[in-house]
């Protein structure tokens, strides 16, 4: 066993892990961390599949009882038949648009720069939204209607531009449309689960032949390390948005990025092309 691949494994795991619910890009980080540790090729990103996944399961963990009683109440309970039909039509225009132009953002801008230039403004546009007065009618995820769950949907598909923030987008996207910072947040959790499935479903059926049994190990390890660490976030960010805002993860954004620009423009580091 490689322990220099098992390494990358295990950092790439943790990244991905505090990276893909906080609004900070997942993406983004994975990009630059991926070309910085030399793991940014064809079988790299079959693995950035596998450690999603253990993201995603730790959100299902934390919400199973919430996920127990929609699934359950399919059948015959109206709230949780709305709350699934929200889910999916929330997760139309992000499907929609990344088939459309998902190679072409893909050629263009899955590259350091336009990753750091995403987090500069995506920053930015959190500070001005933090800025603004809230005005809040939704309190719950209960709450929300199928029109809430289009214009969600519309915000998250901004997050095909990467460096931008899936659960970022959502979130704020949120907080403009009357959503308390708990609804906003609890429902970009919820619409995770069936975007990173079926991006995940989708790019390992096409990347099914670099399935290798001899990644057994790295797969391992950074699946366990994504929802160890995903898990721990999650927990986190609810106790801590209850109390604060998020002008933390936007200096932060602003921040990151500008390191990443200087420091290539200044030859400190080598950003390849990923």
């Amino acid at each position: 066993m490689d322990l220099l691949l098992l390494l990358k494994a295990l950092i790439l795991g943790i990244v991905e892990g505090l990276t893909e619910f906080l609004p900070v890009s997942s993406t983004g980080h994975l990009i630059l961390a991926g070309d910085l540790l030399g793991f940014n090729d064809e079988r790299g990103k079959l693995f950035e599949i596998v450690i999603q996944t253990g993201a995603i399961l730790a959100v299902c963990w934390e919400y199973r009882a919430k996920i127990g009683s929609v699934v359950g109440g399919l059948r015959s309970d109206r709230g949780a038949q709305r709350f699934a039909m929200n889910l999916a039509i929330a997760f139309l225009p992000l499907a929609i648009l990344g088939l459309a132009f998902g190679k072409t953002i893909k050629a263009h801008l899955f590259q350091p720069i336009p990753v750091a230039l995403a987090f500069i403004l995506g920053g930015v546009f959190i500070l001005w939204a933090e800025r603004r007065q809230h005005v809040i009618r939704i309190q719950s995820v209960d709450d929300l209607t199928w029109r809430d769950a289009i214009k969600l949907g519309f915000a998250q598909a901004l997050a095909l531009i990467p460096g931008t923030s899936r659960s970022g987008a959502t979130i704020i996207g949120g907080l403009f449309f009357g959503l308390s910072r708990k609804a906003a947040t609890e429902f970009s959790f919820f619409l995770a689960i069936p975007t990173l499935i079926a991006a995940g479903a989708y790019q390992m059926w096409k990347e099914r032949a670099l399935l290798s049994a001899d990644d057994l190990g790295m797969w391992a390890v950074g699946f366990a390390t994504a929802f160890i660490s995903a898990f721990l976030c999650v927990r986190w960010l609810l106790r801590y948005i209850s109390n604060h805002d998020f002008s933390l993860f936007a200096w932060y954004r602003i921040a990151f990025g500008l390191v990443v620009i200087g420091t290539a423009y200044s030859g400190i580091v080598d950003w390849s092309n990923p």
